[in-house]
């Protein structure tokens, strides 16, 4: 299994997934060796066991460079690249191989690539170096089917393919139209879409993502399942807090970026304050709209009932929902939506947009099109007015969740793997 992050070192839903699958799968007696680009020793191993991409050369087992770059398809690219939290100029990437990469491979043929395993400014270069690492591994490992998730291990998963001959299983949890809108950067999209095509089985994390993947990659629909996803609620505890503010509290929890809607929320929360101003509400996270946040934040004028976390982790995350009275996610695009599921757990009622794919299993949770700010708004006013109302969502929420299981996830892999063995 190929991925790009895992617990306790994550920067969003797809590492939580990973671990969530994982433990699933050892529940449903499937080993699983994962494979990340830069592991720093202290992930749960209880499920797995890790391969840190760092620690492999590319080498002992490549013997003829050539025809193994010719597997792998390896790809060139430049040196000005963005980060994936703002994809938008990618520098030209050529697909076909060339004389000049093998002269290039050979220079660090034997050497170990220390990978960051961030989404910073080399980030494609990681992810095609990933690539050759993962036709080593291939060779190296024994194993049954390989398992890529998201598109930075897409690479990873097709140059293990045609090493290995084994069959391919691609995850798509996110695809570049929820993170970029029409605005795709149409190098990921071409990976994305390579990926899926070169695969046997593709996995989609909700309906909504599944049509997304038949509908705007071209792949065909007997080929795309959807498993949604869950949430690992044995290590959770209800945190005892105390508050520093009288009022109540309103959080939004995510990447403050197009796709998770931090704009509507804004606008929303400006809706709430003319009617019920004993609120706060806070931004947790960070993203490339934070400062256009915190601008439009003080024109309205509402600084001072707004606060700004920053990116929170771990158990900062499990305190915010503790002191939050209502968490609103007003995705304009979201192929499924853990943090939904963490803050009903945590007791919270919960306001999600109609545009998630949380939306597809959840009963319980209020749900309104990210764009209509005026529903939104009702939403918050009543939860935060009306006790029996919130107390309702609370109490149905909380069962609601507790039936969404990674081992039901897992066990529907274990179906895929099996019938693409036989």
């Amino acid at each position: 299994m190929f991925g790009w992050e895992f617990p306790p070192h994550i920067s969003g839903g797809l590492g939580t997934a990973c671990h969530g699958l994982t433990k699933g799968l050892a529940n449903n007696n499937v080993e699983v060796l994962f494979v990340m680009p830069s592991a720093s020793g202290d992930e749960d191993k209880s499920a797995v066991d890790i391969i840190n991409a760092s620690d492999i050369a590319v080498s002992e087992s490549c013997r003829n460079v050539k025809e193994f770059l010719e597997k792998v398809q390896f790809i060139r690219i430049g040196s000005n690249l963005v980060p994936y939290m703002d994809p938008r100029e990618f520098s030209e990437m050529i697909a076909n191989l060339k004389e000049g990469q093998i002269e290039d491979f050979k220079l660090s043929y034997g050497q170990k690539y220390r990978f960051s395993g961030k989404y910073g400014t080399n980030l494609m270069e990681e992810v095609v170096r990933y690539a050759l690492v993962a036709g080593e591994i291939a060779l190296r490992e024994r194993f049954d089917v390989i398992h890529a998730h998201d598109w930075l291990t897409y690479l990873a998963g097709i140059a293990a393919k045609r090493i290995s001959g084994k069959p391919l299983v691609v995850h798509m949890h996110a695809t570049e139209f929820d993170r970029s809108g029409n605005n795709i950067n149409t190098e990921v999209y071409d990976i994305e879409r390579m990926g899926m095509r070169e695969a046997d089985m593709v996995v989609a994390v909700s309906h909504l993502t599944r049509n997304i993947v038949i509908n705007k990659y071209g792949i065909h629909p007997d080929k795309v399942v959807t498993i949604h996803n869950a949430v690992d609620f044995q290590s959770f505890t209800q945190l005892q807090i105390e508050r520093g503010v009288p009022e109540k509290i309103v959080t939004f929890l995510g990447r403050i970026t197009y796709q998770k809607g931090p704009e509507y929320f804004i606008e929303a929360a400006n809706k709430v304050l003319k009617k019920y101003p004993n609120v706060r509400f806070v931004m947790a996270g960070s993203g490339d709209l934070l400062n256009r946040s915190i601008r439009r934040v003080a024109k309205l004028g509402i600084s001072h009932k707004f606060h700004f976390t920053g990116f929170l982790k771990g158990t900062e995350v499990k305190q915010m929902f503790a002191y939050s009275d209502v968490y609103v996610m007003p995705s304009v695009s979201e192929p499924f939506g853990i943090s939904p599921l963490e803050a009903m757990k945590a007791n919270v009622p919960t306001i999600i947009s109609k545009q998630s794919g949380v939306a597809e299993v959840l009963k319980h949770a209020i749900k309104v099109d990210f764009w209509d700010i005026d529903a939104m708004a009702d939403s918050i006013y009543g939860l935060l007015t009306y006790p029996a109302l919130s107390n309702m969502a609370v109490k149905n929420g909380l069962s609601e969740v507790n039936a969404l299981k990674w081992d039901a996830a897992a066990s529907q892999l274990k179906d895929i793997y099996i019938r693409l063995l036989k």
